[in-house]
């Protein structure tokens, strides 16, 4: 797949991303990255090696959508933008965005550009949009939570046999940062630090403060959401609760289909954890279509 290395001019250094045209260029998609240190592929820490932004941008090409996937501020590629890479927070990603959104609707010809967030990136999203003015067709928030993250995180920890045990602790630092507040590291217990460092501790306090159905409900533009029954972090509950908030969106729920974009090839969470770890496995099938079909439906602008 041939494609150019785009360069931003960021906080301290540059932002950096990987743009594919397509053959045919009937459209572009921006791909947001999910939580953490998940680089422009959809790979990164913990054994992440999914190769799902990748495929995305692969599959679309063959659809004739052209696509831009970035590397975060102060991560891989875009290590340079900032010192610290937890110093940021949702609208220092989402300004980025923005800035994006501008040069690759330049760099691409189109007169506005499509946003594909996926997990936390379909946050970044929304928050992205929230004042207008960007170049943006609409939306693609493919495993988005529906819920501020806080919550989805206490229910993701009760959902793991091996946390139960630290569900007390887990709970009361959660709360705490909720409420705007860190917690001594003293406080934490010491299996639980590496999680809770002060710098992540900041960057959840302004991540907790947001509701993505909230921000959904003050969209007005095309939206397509996309959800997989399989995904073992965000339900299908949360894409309902997107889609409540925006009447004017479009639901496709994809069976069987994990976080990471891909049919979950057995039963059971061992099965689900293959589709993180193992970038042979393709996307779900109907995941490339359902998104091409969105953006290059014809619409008066």
């Amino acid at each position: 797949m041939a494609e150019d290395e785009l360069s931003l001019e960021g906080p301290q250094g540059l932002l950096k991303g990987a743009y594919v045209e397509a053959a045919d260029n009937r459209a572009v998609v921006l791909i947001i990255p999910g939580s953490g240190p998940t680089d422009r592929d959809g790979n990164g820490g913990n054994g992440l090696h999914a190769n799902s932004y990748r495929l995305l941008a692969e599959g679309l090409a063959e659809k004739g959508v052209s696509s831009l996937r970035i590397d975060k501020r102060g991560m891989f590629a875009s290590a340079a933008a900032i010192s610290d890479g937890n110093k940021v927070t949702v609208e220092d990603y989402a300004e980025d965005v923005r800035r994006w959104a501008e040069k690759l609707s330049s760099r691409s010809g189109h007169e506005c550009i499509w946003l594909l967030g996926h997990s936390e990136g379909g946050l970044v999203a929304l928050k992205s949009v929230e004042t207008g003015g960007a170049p943006v067709c609409g939306l693609v928030l493919t495993a988005t939570p529906g819920r501020p993250i806080g919550a989805l995180m206490r229910e993701q920890f009760k959902a793991n046999p091996g946390t139960a045990p630290l569900l007390p602790d887990l709970n009361r630092i959660l709360a705490t940062l909720e409420k705007g507040e860190t917690v001594a590291q003293e406080d934490i217990p010491p299996g639980l630090r590496w999680l809770f460092s002060p710098g992540l501790q900041a960057y959840m306090i302004n991540l907790f403060s947001h509701d993505p159905a909230r921000l959904m409900a003050s969209y007005a533009g095309p939206s397509l959401i996309l959800q997989g029954t399989g995904d073992i972090q965000v339900k299908v509950s949360d894409a309902r609760l997107l889609k409540e908030a925006a009447a004017n969106a479009t639901l496709t729920v994809v069976e069987g289909m994990s976080h990471m974009l891909k049919t979950v090839p057995g039963e059971g969470p061992d099965s689900a954890m293959e589709t993180y770890t193992n970038p042979r496995l393709p996307l779900s099938e109907a995941v490339v279509p359902a998104i091409a079909d969105f953006v290059l439906r014809p619409r008066n602008r």
